[in-house]
């Protein structure tokens, strides 16, 4: 039986680790030929792995030649491009505003809005040539409802959603789909490292906001975006998609005093 992605050419930005390295893994198995980039070096690793059915890029995608060259890698490569992830993204550190610098607010726009703008601006480019396409962009549920201590980063994300949602409208009668993926609290490498955890604690604090009580894993955004890239999808534009266990439908009886969520998918998106 085809894979939902059979015979697409994807390009995944981010995918040398954590949830891009999920959606290559996952999109590879479903049939498609994939561009792993990613400003690591681990992208190597990743398309070694993922045999005659992926390439490597090192792609700093606030650098539009960079992204220029990641997109024409694809069309060189496999003639064309059918999916373009938007995944790479930096979060910094949280703070109060008056606390954060403008060295982190460049840092943090530069990488997770410019870097979906440039990805957008050249992959629809592209996806105009060959017949359409489908967009798939990581926003963050930060950007869906207030956490604390997150503006430089929250302000980034929610220009993607609203980016994602016009880009929506530009292209809906051109066969391109443009849709977005809003995580929560993610377990990934990041946060493994960062907190010194060897598993996903069950008592960890922000998981008494979350409805279905415990963290996401990097296979659920890949799943996500798996969706909205394939053609079961293919009525669905302009949408971002939280996917973060219910946090951001409101959690009964903790209103405002619910725990925050953490910026833990930053630089391991």
């Amino acid at each position: 039986m085809a894979g939902r992605l059979q015979d697409k050419i994807c390009v995944i930005t981010g995918a040398g680790s954590g949830m891009g390295r999920a959606m290559a893994e996952l999109f590879v198995a479903e049939g498609a030929k994939v561009v792993c980039a990613d400003i690591s070096g681990k992208q190597d690793d990743v398309a070694a792995m993922l045999g005659d059915s992926a390439v490597a890029v090192g792609c700093d995608v606030s650098d539009e030649a960079q992204v220029q060259a990641m997109i024409q890698k694809a069309v060189d490569t496999w003639g064309r491009i059918d999916v373009l992830c938007n995944n790479a993204g930096f979060g910094g550190g949280m703070a109060p505003l008056h606390k954060q610098t403008l060295e982190l607010w460049n840092k943090v726009h530069d990488t997770n809005i410019k870097g979906c703008f440039l990805g957008m601006k050249y992959g629809i480019a592209a996806m105009l040539k060959s017949g359409g396409g489908a967009i798939v962009n990581t926003g963050s549920a930060s950007a869906v409802i207030g956490w604390k201590h997150h503006s430089v980063y929250a302000a980034a994300k929610a220009g993607v959603h609203q980016m994602t949602k016009v880009a929506a409208l530009d292209y809906s009668d051109k066969n391109i789909r443009v849709n977005a993926i809003a995580p929560g609290t993610m377990w990934t490498g990041l946060v493994e490292a960062s907190q010194k955890f060897e598993a996903p604690p069950a008592d960890f604090p922000v998981l008494a906001g979350i409805p279905m009580g415990r963290w996401g894993t990097a296979r659920d955004i890949a799943e996500a975006a798996l969706y909205l890239a394939s053609d079961a999808a293919a009525y669905v534009t302009g949408v971002v998609l939280p996917v973060d266990g219910g946090y951001s439908i409101g959690f009964s009886g903790m209103g405002a005093e619910r725990p925050g969520l953490m910026s833990v998918n930053a630089e391991d998106e």
